[in-house]
Order: C-alpha cells, then structure tokens, then sequence
C-alpha cells in the first residue's frame, strides 16, 4: 500500500507544479493535450491512489495495480478532455461603440435637454460607460435604449419609459 499512496503524492505534486508554473513544463513535443502536465499529474495520482485503496480493501497486489492504472487512465483522460476543452474555448471580442446600439443601459449622471451625460451599459460581464445624449432632459437611474453613436465615446439614447419632469 505505501508504494501506492507515495506514487499518488508524487502526482498530487506533479499538479501542483502544473498549476503554480502554468504549463512551464508541459511536453509540447508529443501529441496534442494528452501529455500536458495535469493530465500526466492526474494519471499519476488516480493510479497511485487508486491502486491504494483497492490495496487497502484487501485487493492484491496484480488487481490493485489494474485498478490503479484504470482509474489512472480514467482520470488522465479527463484532465485531457477539459484541458483541450479550456485551451479551444473562443472568447467573444470586447464590444465597440456601434455594437452597443439597440442595448438598453441607465443613465448615472443626469441628462440635460441639449447637453451630455453618461450611462451604463452591461452586456456579457462587461460594464461600459458612455457619454449620452437625448431629445429631453433624464435623470439618473432612468432605464434607455441606445438609439445611435455620436463617437468613439458619446451615443444617443432614449428613454425606455415616460420620465416625469
């Protein structure tokens, strides 16, 4: 059993370094994901573990070994699955200006008849702030709807509800 549970901490450690050097030491040589580093550390850790606790159930020592490596095995290929799952995940691109037209926003700083103030637009975990203009005075916390771009930084807005004066 102690080889065991020495060959898990062994690979315990080996996720350790992958995670606190951020792939430093992954094989970029062999193929694809399956030899990064959290996969090689997870095989070696649910093999090492895994062969442990078969051991400790009275398990000898030829079937513990098999039931190590096929947890080793089942582990490694998960950590695989959900590295190449993380790296290819696309991002979307960060908004622009004329992207915010149509979204609804709020104004935090008042609006004056003819003059500019600011609202806030969030959209996908973004927060955007924006110099505003409108046809009439809106104060703060009125809910618009981004008609227009005025600028890289200014829009037109309008409100999405009757304002009273």
């Amino acid at each position: 059993m102690t080889p065991f549970v020495i060959i898990g901490i062994c690979g315990v450690g080996v996720l350790l370094l992958s995670l606190l050097l951020d792939g430093i030491l992954d094989l970029d040589g062999l193929a694809g994901d399956w030899f990064s580093t959290a996969a090689l550390g997870g095989f070696v850790s649910a093999l090492g573990f895994g062969g442990a606790i078969a051991q400790g159930a009275g398990a000898p020592q030829l079937v513990a070994t098999g039931i190590g490596v096929g947890a080793g095995l089942l582990v490694g290929w998960f950590s695989a699955w959900l590295t190449r799952l993380v790296r290819s995940g696309a991002t979307d691109e960060t908004p622009t200006t004329r992207d915010v037209v149509g979204w609804d926003a709020q104004v935090v700083s008042a609006i004056p008849e003819g003059g500019y103030g600011a609202i806030t637009v969030r959209r996908g975990g973004h927060t955007f702030r924006f110099n505003a203009q409108a046809e009439r005075a809106l104060p703060p916390g009125t809910e618009v709807h981004v008609t227009g771009v005025l600028s890289p930084t200014a829009v037109t807005v309008a409100a999405t509800y009757d304002v009273l004066p």
